[in-house]
C-alpha cells in the first residue's frame, strides 16, 4: 500500500481512538440533555461556515428524525437565519450574532451547542458565554487543542476532535452529533430515574 493511503487511514485513528475514549463524557452530556427535553427545554446550535452546515444538520436531525418512530425534540440553528446573522453583524459586529440571538431565543431549560473547527472563533465562545449567563446547558464541539472555547469556563461539556487536520475534524464532528442525537433518544426513552428527575 503506498505511503499516502497509509497515512490518510492513520491520520483517522488517532482522532477516531481519542473520540472512543471520550465514550462516557458524550454519555454524561446526553443524560443531561435528555433531561432538558423532559423539561420542555430546546437545543440552540451555532457555528460558522462549515460549522453552519454542522448546526443545520443537527437541528434538522432532532426536529425532523430519519429513523421512524424517533420522537421529534425541538432544535434551531441560528446560523441559518442570513437576514439576522448579517443584520446583527453590521450592528453590533460579527462576535455579536450569536449571542444576540441567545438573548432572545433562549429559556433557561434550554442548551446551547457551539461548534468551531478550531475552537477560536470569537462569536461562538460569546454565545456560549452568553447562554451560561443565562443560566443554560452549555456544549462545545472544537477541534486542535480546543482554542478558547475548550478553556472557557462558560462551557459545561467540551468535546474535542483531537486532530488539525479540518478534514479529520469534520469527521469526527459528524459522528459526534450523531451520536448525541442516538443517546439523546436512549435517555429521552429511558424509564425510572431519568423521568423521576424530569418531573422534579
Amino acid at each position: 500500500m503506498k505511503p499516502a493511503v497509509c497515512e490518510a487511514f492513520a491520520r483517522r485513528d488517532s482522532a477516531g481512538r481519542a473520540l472512543a475514549d471520550d465514550a462516557e463524557r458524550i454519555a454524561r452530556a446526553c443524560q443531561e440533555m435528555a433531561v432538558l427535553f423532559h423539561l420542555g427545554g430546546k437545543l440552540i446550535v451555532f457555528g460558522n461556515g462549515g460549522g453552519g452546515t454542522d448546526a443545520a444538520h443537527i437541528a434538522v436531525e432532532f426536529m425532523h428524525p430519519v429513523i421512524v418512530g424517533k420522537r421529534a425534540l425541538p432544535a434551531v440553528a441560528l446560523s441559518n437565519d442570513a437576514a439576522t446573522v448579517s443584520g446583527v453583524g453590521n450592528d453590533e459586529g460579527l462576535a455579536e450574532v450569536f449571542a444576540h440571538q441567545v438573548r432572545h431565543w433562549a429559556d433557561t431549560s434550554d442548551m446551547a451547542l457551539g461548534i468551531s473547527r478550531d475552537g477560536r472563533c470569537a462569536n461562538v465562545l460569546r454565545g456560549l458565554e452568553t447562554a451560561k449567563d443565562r443560566g443554560l446547558f452549555t456544549l462545545a464541539l472544537v477541534g486542535g487543542d480546543g482554542g478558547a472555547v475548550a478553556r472557557s469556563q462558560a462551557v459545561d461539556h467540551v468535546l474535542v476532535a483531537a486532530s488539525d487536520d479540518p478534514a479529520v475534524v469534520k469527521e469526527i464532528h459528524v459522528t459526534v452529533y450523531h451520536l448525541l442525537w442516538e443517546l439523546v433518544h436512549v435517555f429521552f426513552d429511558q424509564a425510572g430515574p431519568l423521568s423521576d428527575r424530569a418531573a422534579g
